[in-house]
């Protein structure tokens, strides 16, 4: 009995261990994709050149410049495009050229059998989040960071940390305090991303375990009620019930009724969370900001928010 226990112990271990794909060394391939929102402008020679300048190649994948409606063609279009960078051993990360809506569209027409033989880092932020989510189920990390069509207007910050991220580099931010800032220590995997994503995402097969999690959220030109309805969905789901901390990012060109909600995004987190001892860091720089800092999600991170402000540290 005692040694049927310790099997399942052990195997319950290494089913929560995350796997993190290789790091990028120089000469490596990253390929660029559309997996949402489509890309007709002729704007990613920044983004070439900036790979270049780290010694890395990139391609291009054929959803760029593809065109339906908002989006860079069919589902079938952008599914296969990504399973094609997702299967080929050469590519070593696939960047998501911008966000918009239409990933959850193609997510289950994805094969990841290929990808588990050969990890590679999929990159971007805001829809990106249905994957930073659904290989977070899987086991695997993922970076949550700035896109190509946003190289030439983000952050140098914003850029510097993303290569640190996938490179392998140590990764740690210290950040200005905040009023709202809760303070305390905790330790944890990183998972979340986009709010409107991980409610959306809720009680599907891409919905993210929060049980002792480092929780991050961010949004962008949502009504002030629909933040509030969002928080309150997660804590009916038990997500806010079982974390060790939150890191809120960017709460970007929200929207208000005629009749005032009477809080901000920020505000409006700080009320929901207001039950729970745990510490929260707010106006982390990630999400749609200028300074959009490359987070790797499912990395066990350490947090400690006190008077000075916030340190965030991914271990090892």
């Amino acid at each position: 009995m005692l040694l049927l226990i310790f099997v399942l112990q052990s195997i319950n271990s290494q089913a929560q261990t995350m796997i993190t794909p290789p790091y990028l060394q120089k000469g490596d391939t990253v390929a660029i994709v559309a997996t949402a929102r489509k890309n007709v402008d002729d704007n990613l020679k920044p983004t070439i050149d900036l790979l270049h300048s780290w010694g890395l190649e990139a391609v291009i994948g054929n959803t760029i410049g593809l065109d339906l409606n908002q989006l860079a063609g069919t589902d079938e279009q952008r599914a296969a495009d990504f399973q094609k960078q997702m299967d080929n051993p050469n590519i070593k990360a696939i960047w998501c050229a911008r966000g918009g809506y239409g990933t959850v569209r193609m997510i289950d027409l994805l094969d990841f059998t290929k990808f588990k033989q050969h990890p590679k880092w999929i990159v971007g932020f805001s829809d990106v989040t249905v994957l930073h989510n659904h290989l977070n189920t899987m086991g695997y990390k993922s970076i949550h960071g700035t896109m190509p069509v946003s190289v030439e207007r983000t952050a140098p910050e914003s850029i510097s940390s993303l290569r640190t991220a996938l490179f392998g580099d140590p990764l740690k931010y210290q950040i200005d305090s905040f009023p709202l800032n809760r303070y305390g220590k905790a330790t944890g995997e990183l998972v979340g991303g986009n709010l409107s994503i991980l409610y959306s995402l809720m009680g599907s097969k891409s919905a993210i375990d929060c049980t002792d999690k480092i929780l991050f959220i961010e949004d962008l030109d949502e009504y002030l009620y629909h933040i509030d309805r969002m928080m309150m969905n997660l804590k009916r789901n038990g997500c806010l019930e079982s974390i060790k901390g939150i890191i809120v990012g960017g709460m970007t060109k929200m929207k208000d009724n005629d009749i005032p909600w009477g809080k901000n995004a920020n505000q409006i987190v700080e009320d929901v969370t207001k039950t729970y001892n745990i510490p929260i860091l707010y106006n982390f720089p990630a999400g749609h900001v200028h300074d959009n800092r490359a987070l790797i999600m499912g990395n066990t991170v350490s947090i400690e928010v006190n008077e000075k402000g916030g340190a965030v540290i991914f271990n090892k």
